[in-house]
Formats: structure tokens, C-alpha cells, sequence
């Protein structure tokens, strides 16, 4: 309790400056950052580069960034729901729901229904091994709850006609990225809360939506919403009031940096440039081939490609790989190396190298099952396997000379 409590201090000594020394921050929240007064919420949003070293520049950041994401909202969700409400406002003939222009503010409220119908679906399910995205905020949208004039965004797509499989992600060989995990076993979807109240997965899918307004070339791709679930819980479950009340905003933001990092990965046409998907893997496997390579060799043999499993790993940050509480850990650790996807890289081979002994024995089938819903671990021996990884980059543990051993 002692080294706690001294752990605690060094943090608040650190946080409290005039100007922020992020290597300290880094080297602090790569040990795992403390829930307590909101310090991983903090610590987070230094780390994803939103709020600025300068700690006097704190509140004018914080005052802008919430009223801009706040015209996002009444630019992009309340005056078009007051459109599909009361019809266009005007007399004019080109402006009534059957126009075929696409350019017609009802040809554009159809066409962002058809990207809204996935985000619908996809945050109904959100990190199901919790009741916390179904629960309702205490800080719900005013614009949008105290209005009857607004339509909610989920009653804009009729949830009922989706099909749980009906979307794929081509390239790579790779079908739905949702597949095969322990955390999606829940059969039912999310409801809605009643009028004046709405549930945390409801925030979420207006931060994805105009997410994907803004970003039009991309749009929304299925795993967005599991990239944004731990931001959006651990900023609503701030002990300060104001940060719980500006989450919404504040995980905007953040969530809009994370992505400027890694939205190659959700890119079909970069998968195999530098920065895309395809060759993340090819450094996943290069790494297991340094450290191990029996095991790489025996996954070779097998034919067990890292577009099996290691596809969703890297894209979705591990998201999907361990509950709520372990991916928060796992993200102060990737949040704070400054080659952050290079810790990553670690991280997941770390995953591979502590189920050797069974793989080595196993079959294709059984060593797939492994890889695609990964057994329960203490991600603290995890992480700390990885960071030996790092810590010995040269070291192979194995002997390499049957490099034509049978499966």
C-alpha cells in the first residue's frame, strides 16, 4: 500500500507542473496508469496528443475543442434529424424525400443511413463482458433529449433487418474482423433508453457517425467502435464531474488522433504499403522469427498465416483479445511507448511465445483455435514478457537447424 500510495505522488508530481515532461508520463503509464482522480483519463489524453504540455493552455483548448465537436453535433445530427422531422423547410420542388440528386439534403440523409445502419449494429454490442455501454448516461445530449423536433440517430435505421454477419472486410484473405472471440458471445443487442435519457453505447454511435462525416474517404469500417470503447469508458468514468460531463467531446478528439495513427490499417487499398496492415504482419511474424524461431518455423509448416489471427491484433490494438479491464492496462503500455506499434509488435508476439509449449505439439486446427480466441493470461506477465522481448531484441531462444520439421 506504501509503494502504492508512492506510486500515486509520482504521478501527481509529474501531472502537476507548469509544463508537462511527457518522457515522464511515458515511463510512468508504461507501468499501468492509476484509475484514481482520473489520472489514466489525464494521462490518456497527453498521451493522444490532445491536451498540450503547456498546462495554461489547459481550459482554452478544453472550452474550444468541446464547442467545436458541439457544432459538429448540431451541424451534422440535430438539423438533419429536424429535416427527416419536418421536411426540408421550404417550398422548393428539387427539396422532398423522392429527389433523385445525390447532392439534395435528403439523397445525403439517406446515403449517411446506410453507414449509420453498421455503426447501429456495431455499438449495440459493444464490449458485452460489461453492462456499462447499455447503462445510461448522466449526461445525455441536451440537443438532442430536450427537443422533440430530433430524431435519435438509432431510430433513423430500422435495427431489426440487419443481419449480425452481413458485413465483410475484403483484402487479405480476411472476412468479418468480429469473428472467433470470447467476448462476443452475447446473443442479444443493446436497447434503447426512454425519451430524455440515453445509454453510453448511444454516445458512442454519435461520435462514430460524425466520425464518419468528417471523414468521408473512409467513412465508418467495422472495428472503429472497438477502438473507441475503452477511450469512451475510461473518460465517462472520471471522478471529476465536468471531465464525466465532456467525455463525449473530449473521446472525440482523442479517438480522432488515435485514428490519424492507425487509420492506414483500416485502409483496403494500403494494406500492403509500408504503413498498412500487411506489413505490420510481416513484422509481427519477422519478430517471431527473431525470438523463436521453432515456433515460427512450425507456424510456417502449418500454414498458419498471420492473416488468421494477427489481422485483428494489430488492427483493432488487442481490443478484441482480452476484457475491457485488461485492454485499458494493455493501452497504457501501447499509449505510452513512443514507437507505439513497435511495442505492439512485441505485445503480440509475447502472446505467441507464451503458448509455445502447446503449439509446438499442436495441430492446424488446435493452434488456429489458440491464435483466434487467445486463453485467459495476467496481462501483467504479458506485458512484462514483451518488454523482455524488447529488452533482448537479438536473443534467439531456440535452435534453428530443423528448419524442415513436419506438422
Amino acid at each position: 500500500m506504501a509503494a502504492y500510495k508512492a506510486r500515486l505522488q509520482e504521478f501527481d508530481t509529474v501531472l502537476s507542473q507548469g509544463v508537462i515532461d511527457i518522457k515522464k508520463v511515458r515511463k510512468l503509464c508504461f507501468s499501468g496508469a492509476p484509475d484514481e482522480a482520473g489520472r489514466r483519463a489525464l494521462c490518456w489524453k497527453l498521451l493522444l496528443h490532445y491536451l498540450p504540455l503547456d498546462t495554461s493552455q489547459w481550459n482554452d483548448t478544453l472550452n474550444k475543442k468541446r464547442a467545436q465537436y458541439r457544432h459538429f453535433v448540431e451541424e451534422m445530427v440535430v438539423e438533419p434529424a429536424r429535416l427527416s422531422k419536418n421536411g426540408s423547410g421550404n417550398n422548393h420542388v428539387d427539396d422532398h424525400p423522392l429527389n433523385p440528386n445525390p447532392d439534395s439534403p435528403w439523397g445525403s440523409y439517406f446515403k449517411d443511413n446506410e453507414v449509420l445502419a453498421q455503426i447501429d449494429k456495431d455499438v449495440r454490442r459493444l464490449c458485452p463482458d460489461i453492462m456499462f455501454f447499455q447503462r445510461g448516461t448522466e449526461f445525455p445530449c441536451k440537443l438532442i433529449v430536450d427537443d422533440p423536433e430530433v430524431e435519435r440517430l438509432h431510430r433513423r435505421v430500422t435495427h431489426s433487418s440487419l443481419s449480425a454477419s452481413s458485413v465483410t472486410r475484403k483484402g487479405l484473405g480476411i472476412t468479418k474482423m468480429e469473428s472467433s472471440n470470447r467476448r462476443s458471445t452475447t446473443t442479444e443487442d443493446y436497447h434503447p433508453l426512454p425519451p430524455g435519457s440515453e445509454a453510453h453505447w448511444e454516445v458512442v454511435e454519435r461520435i462514430l457517425f460524425i466520425y464518419a462525416k468528417l471523414n468521408p474517404g473512409q467513412s465508418y469500417v467495422q472495428g472503429m467502435n472497438e477502438i473507441i470503447g475503452p477511450i469512451y469508458f475510461t473518460f465517462a468514468s472520471d471522478s471529476n464531474v465536468s471531465h464525466r460531463e465532456n467525455a463525449e467531446a473530449d473521446c472525440f478528439w482523442c479517438f480522432i488522433s488515435l485514428m490519424g495513427e492507425i487509420r492506414d490499417f483500416f485502409i483496403r487499398t494500403l494494406d500492403e504499403s509500408e504503413s498498412g496492415i500487411g506489413a505490420m504482419m510481416e513484422r509481427l511474424m519477422s519478430n517471431l522469427k527473431q525470438h523463436d524461431y521453432q515456433l515460427w518455423n512450425r507456424l510456417r509448416v502449418q500454414e498458419l498465416r498471420p492473416q488468421f489471427f494477427s489481422f485483428r491484433w494489430l488492427t483493432l490494438l488487442l481490443s478484441q483479445e482480452f476484457d475491457l479491464p485488461d485492454v485499458i492496462r494493455v493501452w497504457d503500455s501501447l499509449f505510452a511507448d513512443a514507437n507505439r506499434f513497435t511495442y505492439l509488435i512485441q505485445v503480440c508476439t509475447a502472446m505467441m511465445v507464451m503458448q509455445r509449449d502447446v503449439m509446438m505439439q499442436n495441430d492446424f486446427a488446435c493452434n488456429m483455435k489458440i491464435l483466434q480466441n487467445y486463453p485467459p493470461v495476467d496481462v501483467q506477465v504479458l506485458l512484462s514478457k514483451a518488454t523482455e522481448l524488447v529488452e533482448n531484441p537479438g536473443e534467439n531462444c531456440c535452435d534453428t537447424t530443423n528448419t524442415e520439421e513436419s506438422s
